[in-house]
């Protein structure tokens, strides 16, 4: 079970991905505003696979409330993400239809599509060996949100799966990162 808090809060994602699940982030922001704990003019959100959805997510649906976006290793089209999992086998479409939802209610659930609504940085990481989430859906996000005109900043690694394994790879992504933080929140960036 997620965090150990039984069934019912795992069963709670279902089908929630950029819904219910999303206005949680959304809450738990507002909360760390509201409560003085983050300063509203600092507040980046960045996660990884699934997170770096949700992070997408964030500043699509709430533009206003995020300085910058990081995804790394994320997947952004959800109807791709139905369409390779119901392809792969049985258990693959019944995952899809039971956690995602029906494939034709998630365009307005997907990042991608969703591109004309962020209005901040974003800074996109991928590796092209990823099997999770593959490195496709990086390079979508990245053309819809030139397309919007969002500034986007990327940094693919054709032989990287779903992580920087490489030393090399992983100081290049932290130090890249600290550059894109300190631009748009301020702060030290790497030596």
């Amino acid at each position: 079970m997620p965090g150990n808090y039984g069934r019912a809060h795992r069963d709670a994602g279902a089908q929630q991905w950029g819904a219910a699940m999303q206005d949680d982030l959304t809450d738990a922001t507002r909360w760390a505003i509201e409560t003085g704990i983050a300063d509203p003019a600092r507040i980046c959100i960045y996660g990884a696979s699934y997170g770096a959805y949700a992070a997408l997510m964030g500043v699509a649906r709430e533009p206003d409330l995020y300085r910058c976006a990081v995804g790394y290793f994320g997947v952004y089209d959800l109807e791709l993400v139905h369409r390779d999992q119901s392809q792969g086998s049985r258990s693959g479409r019944t995952w899809a239809a039971e956690w995602m939802g029906a494939r034709d209610t998630l365009a307005s659930r997907s990042s991608v599509t969703l591109a004309d609504r962020i209005k901040t940085p974003v800074f996109l990481a991928a590796g092209g060996q990823d099997e999770r989430a593959p490195l496709v859906h990086s390079e979508r996000m990245e053309r819809a949100l030139k397309r919007a005109g969002v500034p986007v900043e990327t940094l693919y690694y054709p032989t990287e799966g779903h992580g920087f394994y490489t030393e090399p790879h992983r100081r290049e992504f932290y130090t890249r990162l600290l550059a894109f933080l300190s631009t748009h929140l301020g702060g030290a960036v790497a030596k």
